[in-house]
């Protein structure tokens, strides 16, 4: 799966994005706090070339950075919505089982965004967006329908949409 663009809108419910934010505003204040004081409490150890906390906490700094950059880009490009209505109608945040043609097994993943899933960091399934070929093919689709999709590598796939639940 591909890695999004700023210009890609993931679907979150309501919940989500505030948990999100919430997430954020811990990382830009209290966990950011600390690390500053490490980095502070390091320097004036002195010689920082074999100093291991200043460098663990530089690499502390460096990847809540990139925690809080991730953050700030899913919720600029976040559509809050309310969960799907169950009706057998696949649209974005429906857990969908599909069975691939010819195949007698099934597979289940959730169509939207993987920030649904942390909100229950126990459940872990594939994630795949409205955008993506399988989403874009089977979006709108009701259970029982058949799509046919084209993968990065130019095969024609064809699946039946065996369920879609509300996530």
């Amino acid at each position: 799966m591909t890695q999004p663009t700023e210009t890609d809108t993931i679907w979150v419910t309501q919940e989500a994005y505030d948990r999100l934010q919430q997430e954020l505003a811990h990382l830009k204040g209290d966990v950011w706090a600390d690390i500053t004081a490490k980095i502070a409490a390091a320097r004036d150890e002195g010689d920082l070339n074999e100093n291991g906390g200043y460098h663990a906490a530089l690499e502390e700094q460096g990847k809540t950075k990139a925690r809080i950059d991730q953050l700030e880009s899913m919720l600029r490009r976040a559509e809050v919505g309310d969960k799907p209505a169950d009706d057998g109608l696949v649209e974005a945040g429906m857990l969908v089982t599909i069975r691939f043609e010819g195949d007698t097994d099934t597979e289940e993943f959730l169509l939207g965004s993987r920030e649904l899933l942390s909100m229950d960091s126990s459940v872990d399934m594939d994630v795949y967006s409205p955008t993506s070929p399988l989403g874009a093919a089977i979006l709108g689709k009701n259970v029982g329908d058949s799509a046919t999709y084209e993968t990065p590598n130019g095969k024609r796939l064809g699946v039946e949409i065996v369920a879609a639940k509300p996530f």
